[in-house]
């Protein structure tokens, strides 16, 4: 039987799951913000402003309606700006089906409340967490829609609602994993899109491969420490979700928290930054949430807080890196749970 999908974001990401969606046999209703773009999509069958060089199938049409991509939804896909779903859901309160699915594809924390995203979904539209899942995973969007392979994880609190989302989008190069842990994938998600900004600034400056690898593996131990303060598996964090994804956004080009982190490490400004990144880079917002949320919960994450300090509080790359590899030298112990020091 073919599920109804809604997806809400018009974007690289949100446009790429629409093709992984609909060549796993989903009717798929693709919903943004901008007329032109829409009337693009379903005219060409393509998105001119994202991924130009993709032609969609024709299972997938697009609307600027929220009412009309909601109609009939058995999911409905979020793929906006961590920071503007609030306001986008509370304005659609009351679209959908009692049994209709929600998935996260955002990888942030809300300013402010420090909340996750499945937790903004609840408080907006009463959803419970059976009904509430989120896909994180190591998917570059520009892979994934040349149709090379990728893994992935849907992360519900019930096993039955994952496997329905995993089957949902299940292709030949698009392979999802489920897990019950939600908050050990989105933090994973969303911690590291700031690491990829410290690795772009590290790449900017040319300070090598080493430099690189110590802030992959110190910023996985950073997530997990938190991750095990909050109530989340550190084998979460050490799959898809939390390791792959690390590395895939930490090395590609392709990421655009990487390349946003990259410019600063040149020498632009964060305001220069932000004026040429034509896409959200999430850690940018998500750092300070994310660093609320280590102070909160009596965990040191030093690359975070470097990060925070660089784009918000006008630190230098050059001085900010200095004083990170100036702390005072530790032992790497075994990750305990439980342990803040790094």
């Amino acid at each position: 039987m073919s599920r109804h999908v809604a997806v809400y974001g018009a974007g690289s990401w949100g446009t790429a799951f629409s093709l992984v969606l609909a060549d796993a046999g989903c009717e798929v209703t693709l919903w943004g913000r901008r007329v032109e773009l829409v009337d693009a999509i379903n005219d060409t069958r393509s998105n001119p402003d994202y991924l130009p060089q993709v032609k969609l199938p024709d299972n997938v049409r697009a609307t600027t309606d929220p009412a009309v991509a909601a109609h009939g939804a058995d999911i409905a896909v979020l793929a906006v700006s961590a920071q503007s779903v609030r306001p986008l859901l509370e304005g659609w309160a009351g679209q959908w089906q009692p049994r209709t699915v929600f998935v996260s594809l955002m990888k942030g924390v809300e300013l402010g409340t420090g909340a996750l995203m499945s937790e903004v979904i609840a408080e907006t539209t009463g959803a419970r967490p059976d009904r509430i899942a989120v896909l994180s995973g190591p998917n570059l969007a520009a892979e994934i829609v040349d149709r090379q392979p990728a893994a992935s994880v849907v992360a519900c609190a019930d096993e039955g609602t994952a496997v329905l989302v995993q089957k949902a989008c299940h292709t030949s190069y698009f392979r999802p994993y489920t897990n019950t842990d939600v908050l050990g994938c989105e933090l994973g998600g969303a911690i590291k899109n700031v690491i990829a900004l410290a690795v772009g600034v590290t790449d900017g400056m040319g300070l090598g491969d080493n430099a690189k690898a110590a802030l992959i593996t110190r910023g996985l131990a950073e997530a997990t420490r938190l991750g095990a303060a909050m109530g989340a598996s550190p084998l979460t964090l050490a799959g898809l979700a939390g390791m792959g994804d690390l590395v895939a956004t930490c090395a590609s080009k392709l990421s655009r928290n990487h390349s946003f982190g990259y410019r600063l490490g040149l020498g632009l400004t964060v305001a220069q930054t932000q004026e040429l990144t034509k896409q959200t880079a999430e850690g940018v917002a998500s750092c300070q949430a994310v660093q609320g949320l280590a102070e909160r919960h009596g965990v040191e994450m030093p690359i975070m807080q470097t990060v925070v300090d660089i784009i918000h509080g006008g630190q230098d790359p050059q001085r900010a890196v200095h004083a990170l590899m100036s702390r005072a030298p530790k032992p790497e112990t075994p990750f305990r749970p439980g342990t803040a020091d790094d």
